[in-house]
């Protein structure tokens, strides 16, 4: 196959619009994944790619074997065209295109996280990266939040996005699907400790942005708020990290 050297090409146009527009993942239902890793993780979790667009002579060429055995459609770029569907500083030579994931959520989780008013791309996928190492069911993102399949998102998260479900939901949907579980909030005046909670028992927490806080809609949802208490005057965390230490004491308890 012909290197593909125009910006005009059919393929590379929707990667560009794929990695720069959320209005364009939304309405196509496609997703790029950007580097060596990141492919490799989907591809071996059974996702399929729709096309691949890679520089050969800045190629991992093992996976690009890889694909080829596999039948995926392979497109051979020059370096203009990689540096302009790339969305680093430094491209590793490969950008594939993904249907976006639609996962079957759990009619019955046991563990919910809820994310509200995280805008960072960068903290959402770190969050799902977090929630998938801790055995979230689902993560749940309300009204407000980032798109989880903007590309940093999707760096942050290394993959997550294929290991723990997530979907967007509006407040009555969330209320309606957490029904019967203990619903807690972080926040810094919590009257609970975090690892005062019983977290064997079924549960969701919500947990806002540290610049943002959460919305007026996840305060009505909580029955409970936790802290997580802190020396020298720290008046919070960061969203990350509180997500990380909530969690984990989950898992802690658990087992």
């Amino acid at each position: 196959m012909d290197t593909v050297v125009s910006l005009q090409n059919d393929k590379v146009k929707l990667a560009y619009g794929l990695q720069n527009r959320t209005r364009t993942r939304q309405k196509e239902r496609k997703i790029v994944l950007e580097g060596t890793r990141l492919v490799r993780d989907a591809i071996e979790r059974n996702n399929k790619p729709l096309f691949v667009l890679f520089q050969p002579e800045n190629v991992d060429f093992e996976l690009i074997a890889e694909l080829q055995n596999r039948n995926f459609q392979l497109i051979p770029v020059n370096a203009e065209v990689m540096a302009h569907v790339s969305d680093t500083q430094n491209p590793q030579g490969i950008v594939a295109v993904f249907p976006m994931p639609m996962p079957t959520l759990p009619k019955k989780p046991r563990r919910v996280l809820i994310l509200d008013n995280v805008r960072d791309p960068g903290n959402m996928g770190a969050m799902l990266r977090t929630a998938a190492a801790a055995g979230v069911d689902v993560v749940i993102l309300s009204p407000g939040c980032a798109d989880a399949y903007n590309p940093k998102a999707l760096r942050s998260g290394m993959g997550a996005h294929f290991r723990v479900p997530t979907a967007e939901a509006e407040w009555h949907e969330i209320t309606s699907y957490c029904e019967g579980m203990n619903i807690y909030l972080t926040a810094g005046d919590g009257n609970l400790t975090y690892d005062s909670v019983d977290w064997k028992a079924d549960w969701a927490v919500i947990i806002g942005s540290e610049a943002h806080g959460v919305g007026e809609k996840a305060e009505i949802l909580a029955q409970k708020r936790i802290r997580i208490p802190m020396a020298a005057k720290t008046e919070s965390l960061n969203a990350v990290v509180a997500a990380g230490v909530v969690l984990f004491e989950a898992v802690r308890q658990r087992k």
